[in-house]
């Protein structure tokens, strides 16, 4: 069960790191610093959208239009960090160590 948790957790870890990526790509983007015509940034990118559009989806459906500002990031950015120090250890640490909850 242990095993379990841990590969949760990186896998937790990795999505708020390409989460993280993609938002300071976009803000470079915003203000010219990288350039899109590059062909290595524009797949890099396109490969950020494709992983984590699949989880943007559901919570851009469910909130209002704030105009030009998407929040759905910062919303699965909170949902990841309440799994990964909330639910997780509170559902595998009663079956690691053998207590009840």
């Amino acid at each position: 069960m242990l095993s379990i948790y841990q590969i949760l957790q990186l896998l937790l870890s990795v999505l708020f790191y390409i989460i993280m990526i993609q938002a300071i790509a976009s803000w470079l983007i915003a203000f010219n610093v990288i350039n899109m015509r590059n062909d290595f940034v524009r797949q890099f990118l396109y490969a950020l959208d494709r992983i984590t559009a699949p989880l943007y989806r559901p919570i851009r459906r469910v909130m209002p239009d704030f105009g030009g500002l998407d929040f759905s990031p910062m919303v699965v950015i909170l949902i990841i960090i309440i799994l990964q120090r909330i639910l997780l250890p509170n559902l595998f640490l009663p079956l690691i160590t053998g207590q009840s909850a």
